[in-house]
């Protein structure tokens, strides 16, 4: 007895040191700042060609610093909850519409009913559901609107009597995993492409059996987890965050009624048509949280609930997700601050100084490594395209390596760290959707993001050594 209360004591000493994301992030924040007096400011011009600002190879040059104090440290978290504004009411809205779904009770009927259908096959349900979102990353049909669908990985994860890791795990994990090879995803590899002069969406087949691979490994990692959770709940690197493993038996039987039926289908084809608006007619994310509140309103009138109600719970919802909607406030600061000492340029240059006298394979892998350092900084997949694509593209041409290795560099890059540092938004909303520390997420993702890189490092020598071009 006394042993276990040690433990438990140890465990919980232990548990208080853990730093709270916000204070990661502000760490990070104050890091920034310093580095404001440590490193010389510098930008490249920049030119508008075809409605994207694109950097001009070869122009960086010295501009006069501004260093940062403590009043613009405290102001960049208000700058970047302003220019992180349409993600963050994204993810209030979000917050509210699945709070009035649950509130229906549809969402767990259907899944009870899944379940039941599948008793015994729990590895069929976690494979498809993971295929499924690394299929809508791949193809750029789902990014950061994943975050709306860890809520029902969290209601398949208490089903399955699993924990929420694995609710992270086969949304917004699976979705990343896709993502990471987006082989005709227009937000990562088409700009990129356009940049790159190459052919839009060419490099298909090798980017599709990458994809492939990176899949499977994914499903076979998170399944390889899961069965630890299923065989002794204390497996869960969240037991001693006291993880109700057990669950509520009661909570998780509801008859599958008409009612719940018709509200499934008319959210499965919202949904569809969020995906098809968003390709087709470039919605943004202000777009998609006005259509959130919509779906919300619709469910509302099916599901027969009181208009007093209806907004009693939808706020309920927000209230629920406001922590991880001012994460991604916090996160955003952390570039505002960089913009403002004029030192993301430099940090950019710097980089791409280092592999100029490389040979072709360890130039290459260097610039996947310097795309996943500025990616850390530049988290927005479009935004890491425009500034690093047309400096890596010319020095690609002058060290003899292909324009689509270079651009398969920058996809790696910054897909693999979106699924593990602080500074992605979608990452860090998901996390706080499912209840998940960051320091626990990052013990379990840690050892599929190296087993990630491996493969992109295999992948990119690959590429090198076939002369990886437009096929």
């Amino acid at each position: 007895m006394k042993t276990e209360v040690k433990k438990i004591k140890t465990e919980r000493r232990f548990t208080l040191k853990m730093p709270d994301t916000f204070v990661l992030l502000f760490i990070i924040l104050l890091l920034s700042a310093l580095a404001t007096y440590l490193v010389p400011a510098g930008q490249f011009e920049r030119k508008v060609a075809d409605g994207l600002s694109v950097v001009v190879p070869g122009t960086y040059h010295s501009v006069e610093g501004s260093t940062i104090g403590i009043m613009d440290i405290l102001l960049s978290l208000q700058t970047g909850m302003i220019e992180s504004a349409s993600i963050i009411f994204l993810v209030l809205f979000i917050g509210g519409l699945m709070e009035v779904i649950e509130v229906t009770g549809s969402i767990k009927a259907g899944v009870m009913s899944a379940i039941e259908k599948t008793k015994g096959n729990e590895f069929i349900l976690i494979a498809v559901i993971t295929i499924l979102f690394a299929l809508g990353g791949a193809v750029g049909a789902v990014a950061n609107s994943v975050i709306a669908f860890v809520s029902i990985g969290m209601i398949i994860a208490k089903a399955l009597r699993l924990d929420p890791i694995i609710a992270v795990a086969i949304t917004f994990g699976a979705t990343f995993a896709g993502f990471n090879v987006g082989f005709i995803n227009p937000y990562s590899v088409g700009i990129a492409h356009k940049i790159a002069e190459l052919p839009l969406f060419s490099g298909l087949l090798f980017r599709v059996i990458v994809f492939i691979v990176i899949v499977a490994v994914t499903i076979w990692y998170t399944w390889r987890y899961a069965k630890k959770v299923l065989k002794n709940p204390n497996n869960s690197i969240l037991s001693n965050l006291q993880f109700d493993a057990n669950g509520n038996e009661n909570d998780l039987q509801s008859k599958f009624t008409n009612k719940h039926k018709a509200i499934l289908i008319f959210i499965g084809l919202a949904f569809a048509f969020m995906v098809y608006a968003t390709l087709q007619f470039k919605w943004t994310l202000d777009h998609m949280s006005a259509y959130f509140f919509g779906i919300a309103i619709v469910v509302g009138l099916i599901g027969k609930i009181h208009y007093n109600q209806f907004v009693t719970h939808f706020i309920k919802g927000a209230e629920k997700l406001l922590y991880g909607a001012l994460i991604v406030g916090a996160a955003r600061a952390i570039l505002v601050i960089l913009e403002q000492g004029k030192i993301l340029d430099t940090i950019v240059y710097s980089l791409s100084n280092l592999f100029t006298d490389l040979s072709p394979i360890t130039a290459t892998l260097a610039m996947f490594i310097s795309n996943t350092v500025i990616s850390v900084v530049v988290p927005s997949g479009s935004g890491q395209a425009v500034i690093i694509m047309p400096i890596i593209t010319p020095l690609a041409d002058m060290l003899g390596i292909t324009r689509q290795v270079a651009v398969q560099t920058y996809l790696f890059g910054d897909g693999f760290t979106n699924s593990i540092m602080p500074t992605s938004g979608p990452l860090m909303a998901s996390l706080a959707i499912a209840g998940v520390p960051y320091i626990k997420w990052f013990k379990w993702m840690l050892p599929l993001f190296l087993i990630w890189v491996g493969i992109a490092i295999i992948t990119l020598v690959i590429g090198v050594l076939i002369n990886w071009g437009p096929f």
